[in-house]
């Protein structure tokens, strides 16, 4: 049977880690020093490598064959690790076993050594659901963990986790991984897979994932599974399969707004709903070229700090977009356009929270005209 993409493709070394380098630094560094902390506390959005970077940490720590920091991925502590069937790694889901009858079971297990590897090493996800009896449970076997074991609690709300528990933890945090980043990642897979994607396609899928690597990974999965037998997959397959209006809708509806075309953007809008599109998707985009417009105000070198996944003629339009907008339009288009997005998921009328935006947007023009006259 075949694995999913996101398994097929999880980082076997440290070196195949996407984004995170700080991290990947700290705890290579740490093995290659043999000093490593008996507790760590992976914290982060979801998507963002915390499990597998726990499953590295854990091979690497019981590898037989370990050359500097690198797991060899060949002996046969690697190779359980690798098949899931690791007796000596533990992996307990916090958000279905979050009593203190589970920990408890967890800490008398932790008396015995391990049966086949070096260390025995327990993985706790989702570890802020664990009840307060179950932290305090914890607590004690954190405190003085036997010389053997090792402790890697993964999160994405640290904030719920008692601060006892974080303080006899290393913490790192894990972040979104750059969009760049994703796109390449996700064009090496296709590669891998015998299929060809065209840049600006892998680029509107990692805009879609928004820096969460996983996401990106199960669209990816989606559209090559939806691909023609020429295993060519283009910008327009993508953003039909994902209900993306492409870039020249956003780019007519920020040229209506800079010219006061108030009737021709409610029109388009409407024009986006009558072609099936997802219309929160494609405020996203426009909130996204917003942004970028409202950068370049700022100043055209910031260039590369948002767009270095647009085309040069997009970057013209945008420049343009710039020059046509004063500073407090665009702001407040941003401001309107967000509060839109998220009624837009409400609304009986998918369309209206829009057009009502649009419509703000076309009173205040008018309304600084009838100023200056």
């Amino acid at each position: 049977m075949s694995l999913v993409i996101y398994r097929k493709y999880r980082p076997q070394t440290f070196a195949e880690v996407v984004g995170q380098e700080h991290i990947v630094r700290t705890l290579t560094n740490a093995l290659l020093m043999d000093r490593i902390g008996h507790a760590y506390l992976f914290c982060g959005p979801r998507g963002t490598g915390k499990t597998t970077m726990a499953r590295l940490l854990a091979k690497a720590l019981n590898c037989e064959k370990r050359q500097g920091f690198e797991p060899c991925n060949q002996c046969p502590s690697c190779q359980a690790i690798n098949e899931s069937r690791a007796l000596d790694l533990i992996e307990l889901d916090a958000a279905s076993n979050r009593g203190i009858d589970e920990i408890r079971q967890l800490r008398d297990g932790i008396k015995f050594g391990p049966s086949q590897a070096k260390h025995k090493i327990f993985i706790i996800d989702e570890a802020h659901m664990l009840t307060k009896e179950a932290f305090n449970a914890l607590l004690k076997t954190l405190e003085e963990p036997p010389a053997y074991a090792f402790f890697v609690l993964v999160t994405t709300e640290a904030y719920k986790m008692l601060p006892t528990i974080v303080s006899r933890c290393q913490r790192f945090d894990f972040t979104k991984i750059p969009l760049e980043k994703v796109k390449q990642s996700l064009l090496a897979i296709v590669e891998k897979e015998g299929f060809k994607m065209e840049s600006q396609a892998a680029s509107l899928i990692a805009q879609t994932a928004q820096g969460y690597l996983r996401d990106g990974q199960s669209i990816l999965a989606k559209i090559l599974t939806a691909a023609d037998v020429k295993k060519i997959i283009s910008t327009a397959d993508v953003q039909s399969l994902l209900g993306l209006p492409d870039y020249q809708n956003v780019i007519k509806l920020a040229d209506f707004l800079s010219t006061g075309k108030t009737k021709e953007a409610i029109l388009l809008v409407n024009a986006l709903v009558d072609g099936g599109y997802d219309l929160s998707q494609f405020t996203k985009l426009f909130l996204g070229w917003l942004r970028q417009i409202a950068i370049l105000k700022v100043d055209p070198e910031l260039r590369n700090l948002a767009m270095s996944h647009l085309t040069d003629d997009q970057f013209v339009v945008i420049l343009g977009q710039s020059k046509a907008l004063t500073q407090p339009q665009i702001l407040q288009a941003i401001e309107l356009f967000s509060h839109a997005e998220v009624k837009t998921k409400m609304s009986f009328l998918s369309q209206m929270p829009l057009e009502i935006a649009i419509i703000e947007m076309g009173l205040t023009a008018k309304e600084n005209v009838s100023k200056i006259a």
